[in-house]
């Protein structure tokens, strides 16, 4: 896709002070923004070719901490340079903000400048060459799920996350009215991101009070994955300049259902969805078949780079529109994967097993990597469920992160896609977050032993 900023445009408006700050940034491997701000004049003279971070970015939890463990980076090797290389495709204004445009860069080793393997961005960029080399091209599309809150994320840190309450005090989904209420963010959210080139399609209420739900136009995987991460922090950073927090987070209530990301995908050749047979009685091609049976072949495999986290499986309940079983049935939103646009040329499986906290990148390379492997094994599809999958008897989705980890690391298939260095790498990420979880005495655990027990 062409550059929403080209960067001889950038160049003009820097020079007429429309825009005097570059975003640089990287994107980790929870899926956030991490970069420089740029003096825009010294961007376009220099630091457009190229610059430094530190490779700990690609080595720590969510709180920035940096965890032991991990050979790519330690301590003890002194915690050097990784090369930030802007990928002047994806230069874009940032509208929500003033003067401001911003730029995703890849990873590169300091010294040999390729990519670094275990980068969000050059592991999907891996399946998607192999993917090249078979003569297809993945087309995907995510749905964003969120929360928005009455009060601000420095309102709500200080109260120590407690009573939270959602923007809203009802059921939402596809309501009108109270969606007209949460306007105020929604509406920059969808025009802000289309200014800065991410087509978006439209914003609806989910099925929660206070959820959202945002849905970009499908594209090529990397660039889908692009948009999803730029639109999850536009929808932080639009909502916090109202006011307001948006919780991204997959099971913020035990009470109230959970936030997903959805996948959609399909695999196109010359142009045309190369998933469509028109003699068939779903329309599922040869190639589709063998490729959603290796999504449910090895699901289990990688169920880690879609639910990253120990409350990533708190969303997997039963009567929630969050799947509990890795089956596939034909438009069936209690399945694990849903067959859409059965019968037309825009037939594709949905994965639905993400949560709202998933890293893009990380999520459509394993899958891709899935798909390739049931097309390279000819991998014969089970029948399509029917019915309830909830009910269902096989395909458990896995229940926590430590039995999700176990699968990552022993997945021969992912292995050899992705290489050794990196399934080590995210499995000791999974490692850090069970023993930081482990360590912490919860809420739950003191209400209900601090007399009885």
């Amino acid at each position: 896709m062409p550059a929403a900023l080209p960067f001889g445009t950038l160049k003009t408006k820097v020079s007429s002070g429309e825009i005097d700050t570059v975003l640089a940034c990287i994107v980790d491997m929870q899926g956030r923004l991490m970069g420089k701000r740029f003096q825009a004049e010294h961007f376009v003279e220099s630091a457009w070719e190229g610059t430094h971070c530190c490779n700990y970015l690609l080595a720590t939890d969510l709180e920035m901490a940096t965890p032991e463990g991990f050979a790519a980076t330690s301590w003890k090797a002194g915690y050097g340079d990784y090369v930030m290389k802007p990928d002047l495709e994806t230069l874009r204004p940032v509208p929500w903000i003033e003067g401001t445009a911003l730029v995703l860069c890849d990873v590169l080793d300091h010294h040999t400048h390729a990519e670094i393997p275990h980068s969000p961005r050059a592991m999907l960029k891996r399946q998607l060459r192999r993917l090249e080399e078979m003569g297809f091209e993945a087309m995907m599309a995510s749905e964003l799920e969120f929360f928005l809150f009455e009060k601000s994320f420095e309102e709500i840190r200080k109260s120590g996350y407690r009573a939270l309450a959602p923007i809203s005090g009802y059921n939402e989904d596809y309501h009108i009215l109270q969606t007209t209420k949460e306007e105020h963010v929604m509406r920059p959210v969808r025009n802000h991101l289309r200014a800065a080139g991410i087509p978006i399609e439209n914003s609806k209420g989910e099925a929660e009070a206070g959820q959202e739900e945002l849905n970009i136009k499908y594209a090529g995987a990397l660039d889908t994955a692009d948009h999803h991460t730029i639109a999850k922090h536009a929808v932080k950073e639009i909502a916090w300049a109202q006011g307001h927090a948006a919780s991204f987070l997959a099971k913020w209530s035990h009470s109230m259902v959970g936030s997903s990301s959805h996948v959609h995908q399909s695999l196109w050749k010359d142009g045309e969805p190369a998933f469509y047979d028109p003699e068939d009685s779903l329309g599922m091609s040869a190639l589709m078949k063998t490729y959603m049976a290796g999504l449910l072949k090895y699901a289990s495999e990688y169920t880690y780079f879609l639910a990253p986290y120990v409350n990533s499986y708190k969303r997997f309940v039963k009567g929630t529109f969050a799947p509990t079983r890795t089956i596939w049935s034909v438009d069936n939103r209690t399945a694990g994967f849903r067959l859409c646009g059965d019968g037309t040329k825009a037939v594709r499986v949905e994965c639905r097993i993400g949560g709202s906290d998933l890293n893009p990148y990380l999520a459509m390379a394993a899958q891709i990597a899935a798909g390739i492997a049931g097309i390279e094994e000819k991998l014969e599809l089970e029948p399509p469920y029917s019915g309830d999958a909830y009910a269902g008897e096989t395909g458990a989705i896995p229940t926590n992160l430590r039995d999700t980890r176990h699968a990552l690391m022993n997945s021969a298939m992912l292995r050899a896609a992705m290489g050794d260095d990196v399934i080590d790498h995210y499995a000791r990420v999974a490692e850090v977050e069970i023993e930081d979880f482990e360590r912490v005495v919860t809420d739950y655990e003191i209400a209900r032993g601090f007399e009885r027990a």
